[in-house]
């Protein structure tokens, strides 16, 4: 029998910009405001935090393990939130969640006023079904929003993944896609005829036809998860959450093997930068170009401005 080792992708160049914020525990979720500001969420903190002007100020202490955050039509910001960890730090700095908090019971959708603070929970569960872990969530042009549930490893037992599509008043939510191994990233191309998902734990982005608000085409078996495959990934690698480039290329947030991973939407690969955190786990774009990139390396707590040579989406 022959073996043949699996090759890492090979970086086209280093993952390099302007520190914004450093000393963040576990920043993530960014969201680029239009006074210039960035929204991130920190997990480890349970707040939702505003970088501006070289300082970090909490806009609101939302509890839990806020993951994920985006603007909803209102202008409140809304976060999934994965309902806590433990954390550790690791020698070398780099602080990483390790098990589930104690009195852990759910995941939740929550609402932040973002001028008053106020945290509001929007979705504990969906039909009886409690959210586990969500992830990462997209609006899209109906005023409704997709997101991901991770799910939460207990002992020797693990959730399976879904994904889900919810109303941002409160008033409706739908388990879309079920199962799904450890969903993370999630996305909606250009003209929001296509939903991308990313497992984190298989290094593997998938693409949805969608046909309606809320609805989706699912391919038959052997599609473990009804979506077509985009890219997977040799070596040791994970993949976190994404931002969509106005070309419709998916910039993909890699972890272990750690950077940005920009991929067309045929699979082709465009160009892999290289991040020095093992955690590089969201990014954003932003700026009057829609050409900086906002990068949560989360391990060491920073967030990056990186000039980017295409233009994103807002």
């Amino acid at each position: 029998m022959i073996e043949v080792a699996a090759r890492p992708l090979v970086p086209t160049g280093a993952l390099e910009g302007e520190v914004l914020a450093s000393g963040l525990r576990f920043p993530e979720g960014p969201v680029a405001l239009s006074d210039g500001s960035v929204l991130v969420v920190e997990l480890e903190r349970g707040t939702l935090t505003r970088i501006a002007g070289g300082s970090a100020d909490v806009v609101a202490h939302v509890g839990g393990g806020p993951n994920g955050a985006a603007i909803g039509p209102d202008g409140h910001c809304y976060v999934c939130n994965n309902g806590g960890s433990i954390w550790t730090d690791e020698p070398g700095g780099v602080l990483r969640p390790i098990a589930v908090v104690p009195g852990y019971k759910n995941g939740a959708i929550q609402r932040v006023d973002l001028r008053t603070g106020r945290v509001e929970t929007l979705y504990t569960h969906c039909g009886g079904v409690p959210l586990k872990a969500p992830n990462d969530l997209v609006f899209d042009g109906s005023g409704g929003f997709w997101f991901t549930d991770f799910g939460r490893t207990y002992d020797r037992v693990r959730d399976l993944g879904a994904v889900y599509y919810a109303r941002a008043d409160g008033s409706a939510i739908r388990q879309v896609i079920f199962p799904i191994q450890a969903p993370n990233g999630i996305g909606l191309s250009p003209d929001g005829a296509t939903l991308y998902v990313t497992e984190t734990e298989t290094a593997r982005l998938w693409s949805y036809p969608v046909s309606a608000p809320g609805e989706i085409e699912l391919e038959p078996w052997p599609s473990p998860c009804g979506g077509k495959l985009v890219i997977g990934t040799p070596g040791y690698q994970r993949f976190d959450s994404i931002a969509v480039e106005a070309s419709g290329n998916v910039c993909v947030a890699c972890l272990v093997d750690a950077g940005v991973l920009v991929v067309s939407p045929q699979g082709a690969v465009v160009e892999f930068l290289r991040a020095m955190d093992p955690f590089c786990t969201n990014l954003c774009f932003g700026g009057s170009d829609l050409q900086t990139a906002y990068v949560t390396l989360s391990g060491f707590g920073q967030l990056l401005a990186v000039p980017w040579s295409r233009n994103g989406l807002a």
